[in-house]
């Protein structure tokens, strides 16, 4: 039974106005992070730039874009263990602190190894955020609303992207080096706001209770459930999760990768495979190198970066249909039915360079918008939700950090070839990339395990690798429409009016097959 004494809380915001408020400001660090995958295609096209850097050629622009990743992929290899010990709430601060500072260096840079310099620095920062932004996000969100809100948060993530080409576009107009520099200024200010409200928004409380501090996570949790101390469904979602903490420390086998990737190597496998082929399919040659496509089809200048903003627009459009899909269809269907499309898409992008007739530059303008609005509403999204969703919480922080180190390795790979690569092979490296689509949808058909409505102290039973345990499912949750643990006659499903607004206009109709483990399943 739960033994933790709390007062009333005087937080003025609670129960699912807290968590989407968390959510909302949470999401400003994949913002960050899809904005400074944008911010580069555009300026990297303008005339004062190409002035100011003496005209650099494909390997200096693919080395200026692509070293970010190699400031991500150290850090976020190194962000397991540092989200472990200093909490979910203190990477997210010190990833705003270190990106700011980094755009603050290539905003003010003097020439091409400070700019160099300073991409490194905000990749670091950016490998933070980005492997404990879904952390965190996973943790705060109940079961049934898990899949949405990663996918809003997907949208911040491309709505930053859409934002710095638009930035760059209006910017462009500018008949000085501000062209440039002000869209990289931008990256500072929306960083220094990430930071300071990071001081102020409440600790992940599974890490909390992780770390002994009970009275600090219970009181999350009831916050998260409307403010009560005394309601029975946020003291039974305190005691599954330190049940299952207990749990993990009676094995006694310890949290090193060595005993992550003994214990749970194809979670790992599968983690890492996901955040691969979202590179390997395709989206950084378009994200980075929109622009330069777009020449590359026909459409010249400044054009190109209009181009280039309004396939944001849709792109961003596109994210929009995971939000009430994603926990209705489900991870695998969303993943298998984008690749066919981005294979498709890109398949045509190549062909429709190969016979360069002039329809071309209006067919492969089409065509990128296709393949950004599959990835937009698939391996966008789902790639970021599904590590943290499959590893367990011991290992969560380590296991996510892997695969979003791959994520950053593959992401390095294909923005430092692709310049190369569009010079030497020409319109064979989009059905190239198709081939990876094809690949991946293999991949998912065969392996992939279904998580929708799944809680996270239940995935065990999902890879079948444990018995399962008798816990009160995380589905006992304020914002889950399931039934009370006091409650043993049968499930209760909550009214319209007792749900959130995002619970009417998502969950009318929760027909998620899996069934919470209950205490008739002992």
């Amino acid at each position: 039974m739960v033994d933790v004494a709390l007062t009333p809380s005087r937080r003025k915001l609670v129960g699912q106005p807290l968590l989407y408020a968390i959510s909302v400001f949470a999401s400003l660090g994949v913002f960050l992070f899809g904005y400074d995958q944008g911010v580069m295609s555009g300026i990297i096209t303008g005339p004062y730039f190409k002035q100011f850097f003496n005209t650099p050629g494909p390997i200096e622009i693919g080395t200026m874009v692509a070293v970010l990743e190699l400031g991500a992929l150290a850090t976020s290899i190194a962000a397991g263990r540092v989200g472990d010990i200093i909490g979910r709430k203190g990477t997210l601060f010190t990833g705003a602190v270190v990106f700011t500072i980094g755009g603050a260096i290539q905003t003010f840079t003097t020439g091409f190894y400070v700019m160099i310099v300073g991409r490194v620095i905000s990749g670091c920062g950016v490998g933070l955020l980005s492997t404990i932004v879904p952390i965190y996000q996973s943790e705060i969100s109940p079961p049934n609303h898990r899949g949405a809100l990663a996918c809003m948060e997907f949208t911040c993530n491309v709505f930053g992207y859409a934002s710095s080409v638009w930035a760059d576009y209006f910017c462009s107009f500018i008949e000085s080096d501000l062209s440039w520099r002000i869209p990289l200024f931008l990256q500072c200010v929306i960083g220094s706001i990430l930071a300071a409200g990071s001081l102020i928004i409440p600790e992940s409380p599974r890490w909390l209770i992780d770390t002994d501090q009970d009275v600090a996570g219970m009181t999350v949790i009831v916050d998260l459930h409307g403010g009560d101390p005394d309601n029975i469904l946020a003291q039974a979602e305190f005691q599954e999760i330190k049940d299952k903490v207990i749990y993990e420390r009676e094995l006694g086998e310890g949290r090193s990768y060595a005993v992550m990737w003994k214990k749970y190597k194809r979670r790992v496998l599968l983690a890492m495979s996901s955040q691969a082929f979202a590179q390997l399919n395709g989206i950084n040659v378009i994200s980075y190198y929109a622009p330069s496509v777009f020449e590359e089809a026909g459409w010249l200048g400044r054009d190109a970066v209009l181009m280039t903003g309004i396939n944001a627009i849709i792109y961003t459009l596109s994210t929009l249909p995971p939000w009430y899909l994603v926990d209705r269809w489900g991870r695998r269907v969303i993943l298998l039915s984008g690749a066919v499309i981005m294979g498709i898409s890109l398949g045509l992008t190549g062909w429709w360079m190969y016979v360069d007739i002039p329809a071309t530059p209006n067919a492969v303008v089409i065509c990128v918008i296709v393949f950004n609005a599959a990835f937009g509403y698939s391996w966008g999204p789902i790639p970021w939700l599904y590590p943290p969703e499959i590893m367990p919480l011991t290992f969560r922080s380590k296991g996510v950090s892997i695969s979003t180190a791959t994520n950053w390795a593959f992401n390095f790979i294909v923005g430092e070839t692709t310049p190369y690569l569009q010079e030497v092979i020409t319109w064979r490296l989009y059905p190239m990339h198709g081939f990876y689509c094809a690949c991946s949808f293999i991949l998912v058909y065969f392996l992939y395990p279904e998580t929708k409505g799944v809680p996270l102290e239940e995935m065990d039973a999902v890879f079948g690798e444990e018995e399962r345990l008798d816990y009160e499912s995380e589905r006992a949750s304020l914002m889950s429409n399931t039934r009370s643990p006091s409650v043993r006659s049968g499930p209760r499903r909550k009214t319209a009016t007792e749900r959130g607004w995002v619970s009417r206009l998502l969950y009318r109709d929760d027909r998620s097959t899996y069934q919470p483990i209950g205490e008739g399943d002992e």
